[in-house]
Formats: C-alpha cells, sequence, structure tokens
C-alpha cells in the first residue's frame, strides 16, 4: 500500500472512530477588571442566544469558576459548546451571530483561552 492509500485509510478510520464522539469547544474568559455585573451579564446573555441562532450547535451549557484550587488565572467564566461534526464547527465560527457575539465580547474581555476537542469516554 503506498503512502498515499495509508494516509486515505487514516483519515477514513479517523472519522469512523469520531463518529460515535461529539467536538467541544471550551472558551474561557477572563473580563477586564472594570467590566460591571451589567456588562458581564449582558455578554453571558448573549452566547447563551447563540445556541438558538445557530442550528449547528449541538448542546451548550456554561458556568463560572468555584474552584477551591485558585489556579484560574483569573478566568472566571467557561462556555462549553458541542458540535457533532468539523464541519458544523466550521459553519459556527464565521456566522454572523458568532461574530456579533464576539463584538459584545471584546470591549470587556481581558483575555480568552478556547481549546477544542473530540470528547473521549475511554
Amino acid at each position: 500500500m503506498g503512502q498515499a492509500s495509508m494516509l486515505k485509510a487514516q483519515e477514513v478510520s479517523d472519522q469512523t472512530s469520531m463518529d460515535d464522539k461529539e467536538l467541544r469547544h471550551v472558551v474561557l474568559i477572563k473580563f477586564k477588571e472594570d467590566a460591571t455585573e451589567q456588562e458581564i451579564t449582558k455578554v453571558e446573555e448573549a452566547f447563551s442566544a447563540l445556541q438558538d441562532k445557530i442550528p449547528v450547535i449541538d448542546d451548550y451549557e456554561w458556568g463560572t469558576n468555584n474552584s477551591p484550587e485558585g489556579l484560574s488565572k483569573g478566568f472566571t467564566h467557561c462556555f462549553f459548546v458541542t458540535f457533532e461534526t468539523e464541519e458544523d464547527r466550521e459553519t459556527y465560527l464565521p456566522h454572523p451571530d458568532h461574530k456579533a457575539f464576539v463584538k459584545v465580547l471584546e470591549p470587556h474581555m481581558e483575555d480568552v483561552l478556547v481549546i477544542d476537542y473530540w470528547a473521549s469516554e475511554e
């Protein structure tokens, strides 16, 4: 089997193994020190509204940090978006409603950390 054939076989194998997994999109936000409670609530509501506006979002949840470990580095909010496929994520990222949300967030955000991964129960 040639290298190209092996790579194609691996792609098919990878996709097959992803069929029973979900793609997680994790967004951690650190707000600016001067962000008001009202501004933060506006961001929370805008992010939460995306699930009704962008049909490729399979699931959504969010919360605020309550870890006693003291390792949050100032990140207070975690938003967790689930997609069924990478194509769904590719639809979400440039979506006009996602872009509009980013404009709501940016003036109040000091930092953001985004990690995507295929969920595994093994």
